[in-house]
């Protein structure tokens, strides 16, 4: 269960600041309903990918003995 700020909050923060838990948990909520989501939604979703490209992409770069190599929003 993500534990975190809501859209509401996050939408008047910039994305450059939103953590990368945030920007994970989004991206792959807005990713299973992309079908569906109208234009304003759409715009949301790339700018959260963009903003996550800008960042180098949201994998760990090394794993240790309390973390993985993936980020979790959980």
């Amino acid at each position: 269960m993500y534990v975190g700020r809501d859209m509401t909050e996050l939408s008047m923060v910039s994305k450059a600041e939103w953590r990368d838990s945030e920007l994970a948990f989004f991206h792959h909520s807005l990713q299973q309903i992309a079908p569906y989501l109208n234009s304003e939604g759409v715009t949301i979703h790339r700018e959260i990918i963009e903003e996550i490209e800008n960042r180098g992409g949201i994998k760990r770069q090394e794993a240790d003995y309390t973390h993985g190599t993936k980020v979790s929003y959980d």
